[in-house]
C-alpha cells in the first residue's frame, strides 16, 4: 500500500496534466479575428409568361414556373446589374482580419439554404495585390481531414486547422471551389451585401489556390463565408460592432477599409496586449424591431454576435432606419426604440458581454428625415446618454455633427446623402472609441 499511493497520485497528475499538455501549443484561445453577418439573398422571381402563352408543365401535370429568361449582357431586371451566380467556379475572397496569428480556422455558413453546398477545395493565401496572391503563402483547407466539404442546409462548418502567420490587420484571401451552382437554383444565397470589398470569380473549373487566378468578372459581396478565427493568447477577446449600414461601412471607399470599425482595428492592433479582434455585423438596412434588410438586430443577435469566437464585447448603434422609415407615423416610438435596446443589453450580460451603447448620428437632409424622426433620434440619444443602462456610451452624434447645425452631419464628414458618413467620418468615429473600453 505505501507503494500503491505514490504511484497513484502521479498518474492521477499525470491525467490531469494531459489536456494542458495537449493545448500547450497553441497557449491560448480561438477567437474569432474576422467577421460578417450574413443575409439571405432570395431567388429571383420567374418573369411572367407572355401575354397569350401557356404555362409551362410539370411532368405530373401541374402547372409550373416558366424559364427564366437570359439577363441582357452586364445586366438585370430593370437595369440593375444581375446577380451573381458561381457554377463550376472558383470564388477569390479578401477579408482584413484584425487579430494575427500563426494558426487559422475558416468558418463557412450556408445558414439560409435550403439545399446543401459542396466545397470542391479551399485555400487560404496572404493576398499581394489585387486578384493575386503570395505565392509561398498558399495552404489549402481541409474539413474533417478532406480537401472537399460540405454545408448542410442551415449548418456552418469550421475547418481543420491552417498553419499559416498571419499579420495583424493584414489581407487574407480565401478560395472556395464550387463544382455546384450556387444562385441559380431554388435555393437562397447565404451572402453579405455590400462588402465595399472587391472579390474576384474565376473562369471556369477548379482555381483553388492559384497565385494569379483568371479572373471571370468581380463581386461587391461575400458568399458562405462567415468569420476567420486566430489561435490568439488567452487574454486575447473580440468586440462586435454591431448596426446596420453606418456600421457596415456604406459609402466608405471600396477596397480601401475605411469602415469605423476598420479604424478601431488598427488602433486596437497598434496597442498590441491584449489582442483584440473586430468583428462587423453591420447590415445595411437594418433594424432593430423590423425585418428587411436581414432580420431583425433582436432576430439576429445570437448568431451574429453571441455566437461569436472568443466575443468579450459589443459595441451596439441601431435605430435610425426604425425611425427614418416610420417617416412622420408615431410607431415605432422612441419608447419602442428603447425597449429593444434594453432587451440587447440583458442578453448581451447573460452571456458575460461588456455592452456599450453607441449614439446616432446626424441625418437631416437625408431622403427619410422627417421632424418627429428626429425628436425620436434625440429621445433615443439622451437615454443612451443619461440612463446608464450600457456599461458605457460612445458619443458618435458628439463626434460627426455640425456645431453650427447638429442635427446635421459636419459637411466635411458627409458622405453626400446626409445619412452616412464618407472615409473622414468613418475615421473621426473610428478614432472616437476610447481604447481603455477593451
Amino acid at each position: 500500500m505505501k507503494l500503491v499511493k505514490p504511484l497513484l497520485a502521479c498518474g492521477l497528475a499525470l491525467f490531469v496534466s494531459l489536456p494542458a499538455l495537449g493545448q500547450s501549443r497553441s497557449s491560448g484561445r480561438w477567437v474569432a479575428s474576422w467577421a460578417t453577418a450574413l443575409v439571405a439573398r432570395p431567388v429571383p422571381p420567374a418573369p411572367a409568361a407572355a401575354p397569350g402563352s401557356a404555362p409551362a408543365t410539370s411532368p405530373s401535370g401541374p402547372p409550373t414556373a416558366a424559364p427564366a429568361t437570359p439577363a441582357p449582357p452586364g445586366g438585370g431586371r430593370g437595369g440593375f446589374p444581375a446577380p451573381v451566380t458561381i457554377s463550376n467556379q472558383t470564388i477569390r475572397q479578401v477579408v482584413r482580419v484584425s487579430v494575427g496569428g500563426d494558426r487559422l480556422r475558416v468558418v463557412l455558413s450556408n445558414a439560409f439554404g435550403t439545399a446543401p453546398v459542396d466545397i470542391g477545395a479551399a485555400h487560404v493565401a496572404l493576398r499581394d495585390r489585387d486578384s493575386m496572391v503570395k505565392a509561398g503563402s498558399v495552404k489549402p483547407v481541409t474539413f474533417s481531414g478532406s480537401t472537399a466539404g460540405r454545408i448542410l442546409p442551415g449548418a456552418t462548418v469550421v475547418s481543420d486547422v491552417v498553419e499559416l502567420a498571419v499579420p495583424s490587420v493584414s489581407d487574407l484571401v480565401v478560395d472556395l471551389y464550387l463544382p455546384g451552382d450556387l444562385g441559380l437554383g431554388p435555393s437562397p444565397v447565404t451572402t453579405h451585401n455590400g462588402a465595399s470589398q472587391t472579390n474576384y470569380l474565376s473562369t471556369t473549373g477548379n482555381h483553388s489556390g492559384e497565385p494569379a487566378m483568371t479572373v471571370e468578372r468581380t463581386a461587391g459581396a461575400w458568399f458562405l463565408l462567415s468569420r476567420v478565427e486566430m489561435a490568439a493568447g488567452r487574454q486575447a477577446g473580440a468586440v462586435v460592432t454591431f448596426g446596420d449600414s453606418i456600421t457596415d461601412g456604406a459609402r466608405s471607399t471600396t477596397d480601401m477599409n475605411s469602415r469605423w470599425p476598420d479604424h478601431l482595428a488598427r488602433r486596437l492592433a497598434a496597442r498590441k496586449e491584449p489582442a483584440v479582434g473586430v468583428l462587423n455585423a453591420g447590415i445595411s438596412g437594418n433594424q432593430v424591431l423590423g425585418d428587411g434588410a436581414g432580420a431583425s438586430a433582436l432576430a439576429r443577435f445570437d448568431r451574429d454576435v453571441l455566437m461569436q469566437t472568443g466575443v468579450t464585447h459589443v459595441i451596439v448603434m441601431e435605430g435610425i432606419n426604425d425611425i427614418g422609415l416610420a417617416r412622420t407615423n408615431p410607431s415605432p416610438s422612441a419608447a419602442d426604440l428603447i425597449a429593444g435596446h434594453k432587451q440587447l443589453i440583458e442578453r448581451a450580460r447573460a452571456r458575460g458581454l461588456k455592452v456599450y451603447g453607441a449614439t446616432l448620428t446626424p441625418f437631416e437632409g437625408a431622403a427619410y428625415w422627417t421632424a418627429e424622426g428626429e425628436a425620436k433620434r434625440q429621445a433615443l440619444n439622451e437615454w443612451i446618454r443619461t440612463s446608464k443602462a450600457y456599461d458605457a456610451v460612445i458619443d458618435f452624434d458628439q463626434v460627426t455633427r455640425d456645431p453650427v447645425a447638429p442635427t446635421k452631419l459636419l459637411p466635411a464628414y458627409d458622405s453626400g446623402d446626409h445619412l452616412h458618413p464618407g472615409d473622414a467620418g468613418y475615421k473621426a468615429m473610428g478614432e472616437a472609441v476610447d481604447l481603455a473600453l477593451f
